[in-house]
């Protein structure tokens, strides 16, 4: 959360999301990527690392976290695989982009269980003793009356960040701290740990060292109440994102060269991995840890930016001794999009504006590069790279349809005022040639949201008002914006009701006063809005509804994940996670925007959603037990580990999940019908 009376103009909000690659001057003189090759050898591939360090064109990613097994501890009784019902409830799923694209999350159900993660340390970093304080945590959850939690696996030192379920089985992505061992140097002359000279050295030595490594774990969950892992796979970097079609979860992967390695051990620059199978992990041995690949599987495009490396990798999550697929190339991934055929990545570079001569005339911008890998039965093949200009909001500035892929991006900082941002649609397709774009959209503005909806598009920039556009996408090659609605606010995530109403969810704002702009063009940002956008007639889209909940400071976690964002049509059923803000009325007199209110509560808001009547608060839900948590922050609240981040419902029940509580609720009334509490 902001603290009161920071100036928090959104312009420079925008600015942290977007920084990952950066690169020299000369990356952008007219250099196009059509060669994909392979190195030689290790020699070459460390060659091309060590010319990017040379120049500067390099980016580490931080990394971080630590290590451990796991342990269980019984929750009250077993439950086993077979849990059908006469009747099977409806529930709801993870809120996805594809369908049939499955993607991780904190909390998942299958209509009869609820599996949560509860990280110990969400909010307050690792303990002392380098355990992370997390379990995942299965509840039976349906029906609520009988609800229990079944078990609280620990997972020592892992730190977990999001799941999937399918079956028998749960696959969970996090990270740890491993220490690996590096050969020491046999070069002669050169200094070995210990004192003793690499020259007088008879046989390769090793010093260990620690560094971050992202850790899938699968677990055999046929017995609710004693999970069994059964395979955990390391992988030396940082997570980026997952998706799961079938039963094939591929997930992406950046890692950093390490350029002390060069000196003295090169061939160990590619990316470390570890994978361990059921027996080896009873067995409790470690194994050692090998290269991702050899340096001769390792990719790249002419021509080659070595900044750092991404792996991208597939996994059965129901065939735990199944091979790993893995490819590796030289790049870095920010964002992923993934239809049931295809995964792209993207990746955007930063230009480093220090170093390079420009000619006269010419202008350096940021471009994104969009690696496509066809899928097939957890095969993955590397397809090629299409170049776009600009940077990209996150996974909705991308989408695929009827064979073609559409990217929507910003260009340029709306303070330039000398050469002000744009924003642009452009369109490939299936090999990779551009053949259609929209450009220079809103100039002077910068995209808060965008949605790919079949042949249509949507898009919402900002500055001061909310533009939201419709764009026609029928004719690939001849996409035309039909049509543009001006209003105050702006949307961070938009999904559609049905073909022709859009919910949007973000920020009403206040524009500024002149005395308060100081040279800038701006409005504050209030309370969270949510809305319906009528687009029945495209060249004249209107906001049918419209909430403002809150003042200045109120937030909720759909703005930063769309996975918290709970709709379904048939229940005219809108449930949003909100953290309220409110100013005392007796200090709105003379109010201009720029004050922050104070946090009253935090929890669940449920809404009766409906084209007719919009949007009727059907009643909140909090997980706090009083407000006193609330009246001592103030102005500055962080989050705690009861303030609701999920909602999902199993027939006409609605739970809550917190990080350390789930509750249930009737639907028809939100009596409250239980309440269980776990992670201690």
């Amino acid at each position: 959360m902001k603290k009161k009376g920071l100036l928090n103009l959104p312009v420079m909000v925008i600015l942290i999301l977007v920084a990952i690659s950066v690169v020299t001057a000369d990356f952008y003189l007219g250099s196009q990527k059509t060669d994909y090759k392979k190195f030689e050898t290790c020699g070459a591939l460390n060659a091309a690392f060590e010319q990017a360090q040379e120049r500067g064109d390099y980016y580490g990613i931080a990394e971080s976290t630590s290590k451990g097994g796991a342990t269980v501890t019984g929750g009250g009784g077993s439950a086993s695989a077979d849990s059908s019902q006469a009747i099977a409830p409806s529930y709801s799923a993870t809120n996805i982009q594809v369908e049939g694209v499955d993607e991780a999350d904190i909390v998942k159900t299958d209509g009869k269980y609820i599996y949560t993660l509860s990280t110990g340390s969400r909010y307050y970093g690792y303990r002392d003793d380098g355990n992370s304080g997390s379990v995942f945590v299965i509840v039976n959850a349906y029906p609520a009356e009988t609800a229990s939690v079944l078990s609280e696996t620990d997972l020592g030192g892992f730190y977990p960040t999001e799941m999937f379920i399918n079956g028998n089985y749960l696959m969970i992505f996090g990270s740890t701290n491993e220490e690996i061992s590096m050969p020491v140097p046999m070069d002669p002359g050169k200094a070995v740990p210990g004192g003793a000279s690499s020259a007088s050295a008879i046989a390769p030595e090793y010093y260990p060292y620690s560094t971050s490594f992202m850790t899938v774990k699968i677990f055999d969950i046929s017995n609710k109440a004693s999970p069994e892992e059964v395979r955990s796979v390391d992988f030396e970097g940082s997570y980026v994102s997952s998706r799961m079609i079938g039963s094939d979860v591929y997930f992406v992967v950046n890692s950093y060269p390490r350029y002390y390695a060069m000196e003295d051990a090169p061939e160990v620059i590619v990316p470390m991995y570890r994978d361990l199978t059921l027996m080896e992990i009873k067995s409790g041995v470690e194994e050692d840890f090998e290269e991702t690949c050899g340096c001769a599987d390792v990719g790249y495009f002419e021509p080659v930016q070595a900044q750092n490396f991404v792996t991208i990798a597939s996994i059965q999550i129901d065939n735990p001794n199944a091979e790993i697929e893995k490819q590796v190339i030289v790049g870095s991934g920010q964002n992923i999009y993934a239809s049931q055929e295809n995964l792209y990545i993207a990746e955007t570079n930063y230009p480093y504006w220090g170093w390079g001569v420009l000619e006269s005339g010419e202008t350096q911008t940021e471009t994104t590069n969009v690696h496509k890998f066809s899928l097939d039965n957890s095969q993955i093949d590397y397809v090629g790279v299409m170049e776009a200009p600009g940077r990209i909001l996150n996974q909705f500035s991308m989408d695929e349809h009827n064979g073609y892929f559409r990217i929507a991006t910003t260009i340029g900082e709306v303070w330039n005022s000398e050469k002000p941002s744009s924003n642009n649609v452009y369109i490939f397709d299936s090999g990779l040639n551009q053949v259609g774009s929209i450009e220079d959209i809103a100039p002077g503005e910068q995209i808060y949201s965008a949605r790919f909806m079949g042949d249509r598009g949507y898009l919402v920039t900002f500055k001061k008002i909310d533009p939201f556009f419709v764009i026609d996408l029928s004719n690939p090659t001849n996409p035309q914006i039909l049509g543009k609605l001006k209003i105050p606010g702006y949307s961070d995530y938009m999904h559609p009701y049905d073909e022709n109403h859009i919910i949007g969810i973000g920020k009403d704002t206040a524009e500024a006063s002149e005395s308060e702009m100081r040279g800038f063009d701006f409005a504050w940002y209030q309370g969270v809005k949510i809305a319906i956008f009528d687009v029945t007639d495209v060249s004249n889209p209107i906001e049918l509804h419209k909430v403002i909940i809150g003042d200045r400071g109120t937030d909720s976690e759909v703005l930063n994940t769309h996975k918290a964002f709970l709709f379904d049509k048939e229940k005219n059923l809108l449930v949003l996670p909100i953290t309220l803000a409110e100013i005392p009325q007796s200090q709105k007199t003379g109010y201009t925007g720029n004050a922050y209110g104070e946090f009253v509560y935090q929890g669940a808001y449920v809404y009766d959603i409906s084209i007719e009547n919009g949007f009727q608060l059907k009643g909140r839900i909090t997980h706090y037990e009083n407000d006193d948590t609330f009246k001592k922050s103030g102005s500055y609240w962080y989050g705690g580990d009861y303030s609701v981040i999920r909602s999902l419902y199993i027939g006409n029940t609605l739970y809550t999940v917190s990080n350390k509580m789930i509750k249930a609720n009737s639907l028809t009334d939100l009596a409250e019908t239980a309440k269980l509490t776990f992670g201690g």
